[in-house]
């Protein structure tokens, strides 16, 4: 089992702190201005500095507890999906974050701003140690932004929603009911091999071939490693129809050229505007794209079982919960 650290999530509220002095600048239009220092030369290869979070999506399996409370605040023994998320790109080097919400996601906003009466009240109580746990990791003001997602028309509608806010520069979407637990943050993984070999990266993991279906399934070209290269994705197919079973997890890098691919884009499976229906032409149209094989384990928390193992995975790793949670599971055993 991976011990869940500050290294596990790739995260530090001191590393932060230092990172965060160098938080983007918003320029007229929405767009943040990128410094002559954030680029490397290839514009496939500009340091991904923003990341998307769709969240204004409904919750609908985890009704009741969704009516008023979303999803993505559900809580991973105490921390919620999103500040997980969260935390993940910060490691990855991301210092601008945008989140695509809908209604009754204010509690999102509410969660990513500083509490400063909780924080007087630790204070008065003489919790110091807490503060730190409540604000200490929230990003500095500046860095995040929102925007509403009007119609629930898939990932790929709310994708293209954040396009004034991303700009003309690669950017990183996460999904924070795909949680993953890795000794390197996952998105840092992704970074790091695309900066290498340029264009869009995906991460990918192999399932059993009847659960193709759930997925956006890549089309390989070839393999050199952990990194493999497509031809095309392919969303949702039946698994006789699959071209393989390696299958896209919530966690890419994209280039800006994929919003005017989803500007012109049709209805897709379950009658929505699917992203993964976005790259064939991105790919088409000559830009590299890879998907990652990464190194760590991932739970679909958008389901109640992968909700729950992921809780009982993040107990065990933690010394604070760990003995009397293997103490509790001995009883059901």
């Amino acid at each position: 089992m991976t011990a869940l650290t500050s290294d596990t999530v790739g995260f530090s509220a001191e590393r932060y702190a230092k990172h965060g002095d160098h938080s983007s600048v918003i320029v007229g239009g929405g767009f943040a201005a990128i410094d002559e220092d954030q680029r490397i030369g290839n514009p496939m290869k500009t340091r991904v500095r923003k990341a998307v979070f769709p969240v204004a999506g409904m919750g609908t399996r985890f009704l009741p507890a969704t009516k008023a409370i979303p999803k993505e605040m559900l809580p991973v023994v105490d921390k919620p999906l999103i500040q997980y998320a969260v935390e993940e790109a910060i490691a990855a080097g991301i210092d601008h974050f945008i989140f695509v919400t809908g209604k009754a996601k204010t509690a999102i906003e509410d969660h990513f701003d500083f509490a400063h009466e909780v924080e007087n009240r630790l204070k008065q109580s003489g919790k110091n140690s807490q503060i730190s746990v409540v604000n200490g990791w929230v990003p500095k003001p500046g860095q995040i932004a929102y925007t509403r997602q009007p119609d629930a028309k898939g990932l790929g509608h709310a994708v293209w929603c954040a396009r004034d806010l991303v700009g003309d520069e690669p950017f990183a979407v996460l999904l924070a009911d795909d949680f993953i637990l890795s000794d390197i943050a996952c998105l840092k993984q992704m970074v790091d091999a695309q900066a290498t070999v340029g264009g869009s990266l995906v991460a990918v993991m192999e399932v059993p071939r009847d659960q193709t279906g759930r997925y956006g399934v890549l089309d390989i070209a070839g393999e050199t490693g952990k990194l493999v290269s497509a031809r095309g994705v392919v969303e949702k197919p039946k698994p006789a129809d699959a071209p393989s079973n390696l299958c896209i997890v919530g966690r890419y890098i994209l280039q800006p050229e994929v919003f005017g691919f989803l500007e012109n884009q049709g209805l897709g499976a379950g009658n929505e505007i699917q992203l993964t229906d976005s790259f064939k032409p991105l790919i088409d149209s000559g830009s590299p794209f890879h998907g990652l094989r990464f190194d760590g384990k991932r739970y679909d928390c958008g389901e109640k079982v992968g909700w729950l193992e992921a809780n009982i995975a993040v107990a065990l790793s933690r010394p604070d919960t760990a003995d009397a949670v293997k103490q509790i599971l001995r009883g059901y055993c």
